[in-house]
């Protein structure tokens, strides 16, 4: 067994150890008030007879459920119909131009998003892989996007055999919203900017910039000659349809938010032309400190306006024109090859404009995400690169040392995200959904998921925001792992009384327990939980199962494939699911501002009825 099953409960709950829910400190107690007295001229009768018609008022009293009300943290609002005031700071946070208040109100962000529990930090990410030892060259940045454009092969043959994930949801640059995509397109597309094996953004389709005075007008001269793949001309218009086409509603991008910053923006017409062929300018409405980042994010690729609207419903289906092989691209790689749920080809591009240091022709995908069938093709040799490893092999390649064996360091958070229109908070008032939640953040063992689960020396997330994002005020927004909205170690240095506070967040919420420390079956709580077909997923599922089964909570397992698993959880049919997130650049907004009402990335459903 994972560990030992819950021993029985004090008969007592004391309530003054219940902590509130959130980050502020805890809930006052509360007593009967005494009687006033009748000072020297009361009896003593007079006062055994108050004494005695007191106790039963007190003992009445413990059983009372505390005020959900006052448990919460201040800075919780309510996640459904107040969530325009987190809307409005993230768009404050987005024009303040002073960057020490501006860090000051991401901390407030961060603050609102953490009071009501819908996400729930599990660990900060790390990332694990494992190549061949006559791979070389391949590199990733801190946002899990991997490169294998400058790799080389030792091995004598031209082509890279690889697995990142099953089928990929999108290859559309505009509408990817997952980490395999992020990286099919930047070894295909190729946008202003990309990034070095340091990590650090570097100019690629741009030859330089220029930045008025003011912060605010950006003039990009793009490198001669650039070509689409098909060989035609690559042109600053390119951009300009691009950029517009990913904030067209029609395109329903996820990442279109990723332009709030632009002037227009508001009016549904961001500030972007092309002066001539080769010059873009674009105009934001504050300073950016990372607008490198954003040019190098694929959501800023450029699509041939020509290749997408050739699609026969490129008007209702906007990633359409890419979901089969031979699509046109700009990047180091074209796809030349789909068979569907199982492989992909791309092949060298000769008109990339660094083709001539792309030295392998060719890449071949394995598209699976069963990391046991993965890994066996990676020992059989079929397989130079692999992104996954089955959970129960990851301690004996740790200690073997295994060469071939590599983890890397990420900006990110793995976590789980309550859907906050959820039927479990069906006739509860906000406050009591928010200490439902936290009642589960609390029983959660996340020392046992890192350990035997996670096993690479990931650090338990005690917020959302991970450890060692820069503030963009030229400090780091998070540096000890010790601080933040919960004590995660509670649940092993006290478990009892961890028990005990998860218990009266419960009965706060309006839940019965028996006697055994058990949920009522008058009030009982059934929870289906949604995530991916991986061994890590679920085992972490099947963790939380035995952890939130402590207190009775029913918790049941849902695994979907990939693609359906990612259209459920972004439309909102979950109850609770895994989710994890990794920073697309270096900076707390990012992590921030995709909980947003109108968010693509928004799954939790803040603010939607």
């Amino acid at each position: 067994m994972k560990k030992q099953l819950a021993l029985v409960l004090a008969a007592v709950m004391v309530s003054a150890s219940l902590a509130a829910c959130g980050s502020s400190g805890g809930a006052a107690e509360t007593t009967a008030a005494p009687a006033a007295t009748e000072a020297a001229a009361e009896t003593e009768a007079a006062e055994t007879e108050a004494a005695e018609t007191e106790a039963p008022a007190e003992a009445e009293a413990s059983d009372e459920a505390p005020d959900a009300a006052a448990l919460v943290s201040d800075a919780f609002i309510d996640p459904v119909n107040d969530w325009a005031k987190y809307d409005e700071l993230i768009a404050e946070i987005k024009a303040e131009t002073d960057m020490a208040h501006r860090t000051e109100l991401m901390h407030q962000a961060e603050d609102i998003l953490m009071s009501n529990y819908a996400v729930v930090p599990i660990y900060y990410y790390n990332d694990l892989y494992m190549e061949k030892d006559y791979v070389k060259g391949v590199y990733a940045n801190s946002f899990a996007t991997k490169f294998f454009m400058y790799a080389t092969l030792e091995n004598g043959s031209d082509t890279l055999r690889l697995n990142l994930a099953s089928e990929p949801d999108y290859l559309d640059p505009a509408l990817n919203s997952s980490v395999d995509g992020a990286c099919l397109a930047a070894n295909s597309f190729s946008g202003l900017y990309t990034y070095n094996a340091e990590g650090k953004p570097v100019p690629a389709c741009a030859e330089s910039y220029e930045v008025s005075e003011d912060g605010l007008t950006y003039t990009v001269k793009l490198k001669e000659g650039l070509k689409w793949s098909d060989g035609s001309d690559l042109t600053a218009s390119d951009f300009v349809y691009s950029w517009k086409r990913a904030t067209d509603p029609k395109t329903a991008a996820d990442y279109e938010y990723m332009f709030s910053g632009f002037d227009g923006y508001a009016d549904g017409n961001i500030n972007v032309t092309a002066v001539d062929d080769t010059t873009l300018e674009f105009v934001l409405s504050a300073p950016c400190a990372y607008m490198e980042d954003l040019m190098a994010f694929p959501t800023f690729y450029p699509v041939k306006q020509e290749a997408v609207e050739s699609y026969a419903d490129w008007e209702t289906t906007p990633g359409g024109w890419c979901q089969e092989a031979g699509f046109v691209s700009n990047g180091a790689y074209v796809c030349t090859g789909w068979n569907h749920d199982t492989s992909m080809t791309y092949e060298k591009n000769p008109y990339f404009w660094d083709a001539d240091n792309v030295k392998i022709e060719k890449l071949e995908f394995m598209l699976s995400a069963d990391d046991t069938a993965i890994f066996s093709a990676y020992n059989a040799g079929d397989v130079d690169f692999i992104d996954t490893v089955p959970t129960d092999e990851v301690q004996g390649l740790i200690n073997s040392q295994n060469p071939e064996f590599k983890v890397i360091d990420e900006l990110g958070t793995y976590y789980i995200a309550f859907n906050v229109n959820s039927k479990l908070f069906e006739g509860k008032t906000p406050e009591q959904a928010a200490c439902m939640r936290e009642a589960i953040n609390l029983l959660i063992d996340r020392d046992y998921i890192v350990e035997n689960i996670g096993q690479t020396g990931q650090v338990i997330a005690t917020s959302y925001i991970p450890l060692g994002m820069m503030d963009g005020n030229g400090g780091t927004f998070k540096s000890d792992p010790a601080v933040g909205y919960y004590d995660a170690y509670a649940i092993n240095d006290d478990y009892e009384g961890t028990i005990a506070k998860a218990t009266e967040l419960m009965k706060a919420a309006g839940f019965k327990f028996g006697e055994d420390g058990m949920l009522s079956e008058e009030t009982p709580l059934q929870i289906e939980y949604l995530t991916n077909d991986g061994t890590g997923h679920v085992a972490i599922a099947e963790s939380l199962q035995q952890d939130l089964g402590a207190i009775g909570i029913n918790l049941t397992i849902q695994k979907q494939e990939w693609n359906v698993f990612l259209e459920e959880r972004k439309n909102g049919n979950f109850d609770m699911a895994r989710e994890g997130w990794i920073a697309d650049f270096n900076d707390p907004i990012n992590m921030l501002e995709m909980f947003t009402t109108t968010s693509g990335n928004n799954d939790p459903q803040y603010g939607r009825k």
